[in-house]
């Protein structure tokens, strides 16, 4: 596997090669091709190789992948393996530069409306995270929360006792952690996202952890900047949907 994804920016695939979740998958006696899987992720390297594009591991959701080509070749093969049921999307890496963050800012943004109090996701909020489909990726990469504790952490927001936005870590490798962000819609456009983002890129600066950003779309991509990351480049990806979904 050492051949494999050198000089990678992707911190899933350090969350993998470091051995704190994630797999790596071959074919039997074909040392030519890799994948690597991570919660909705599916990265490819070396030669295009049709049967690990096709195959779904154990862990995988059937109903929603996202697979990302290292180059055109392997793109094309995933169009024509998933025919009809893939849709190509534009994501968005951000530069992973430790210093580049203004704390002041940040502790401008970080600054909840009225009504609104901060919780640490803490054992019982790492287990009501998974009871909502909207915030159940805060945690869900995670096998216990004894591991969250070790190498994750994240922040909500609550209207008394509802749980309505937060930021923590959708993945985790040593030295930092992979942001996931998301607000239940009856809460969104009040500032909530962008006050937990920003508490919790505060807490990770505080503790020694590099809080990563890669951007799903042009409004994840915005928030960011306005958090104070800057964008390294787009790179296309592929949206996987089960047998018999309309996209």
């Amino acid at each position: 596997m050492s051949g494999f994804f050198k000089d990678t920016q992707e911190s899933f695939l350090w969350s993998c090669k470091q051995g704190i979740m994630g797999n790596f998958y071959a074919r039997e006696r074909n040392f030519k091709s890799l994948m690597a899987v991570l919660g909705d992720f599916t990265f490819f390297d070396g030669e295009p190789d049709r049967a690990l594009v096709e195959y779904l591991p154990k862990e995988s959701k059937p109903e929603f992948r996202i697979l990302v080509p290292p180059d055109e070749a392997w793109g094309r093969l995933i169009e024509d393996c998933y025919r009809g049921r893939s849709r190509k999307i534009m994501r968005y890496r951000m530069k992973k530069e430790p210093n580049t963050f203004d704390t002041d800012s940040l502790k401008r943004v970080a600054r909840l409306p009225k009504g609104y109090t901060f919780k640490w996701i803490e054992e019982e909020f790492y287990n009501r995270c998974r009871e909502e489909e909207w915030s159940r990726d805060f945690t869900a990469q995670f096998a216990d929360y004894e591991s969250f504790c070790t190498f994750g952490m994240g922040v909500l927001a609550l209207k008394g006792e509802e749980l309505v936005s937060g930021a923590s870590s959708y993945s985790a490798w040593k030295g930092g952690i992979e942001i996931e962000v998301d607000t239940k819609e009856e809460y969104r456009r009040q500032g909530l996202a962008s006050a937990c983002c920003a508490r919790l890129i505060l807490a990770c600066l505080e503790t020694g952890r590099y809080p990563s950003w890669d951007a799903h779309t042009e409004n994840s991509l915005a928030l960011s900047e306005k958090l104070g990351y800057h964008l390294d480049c787009p790179y296309t990806a592929y949206e996987i949907y089960g047998e018999g979904s309309k996209i």
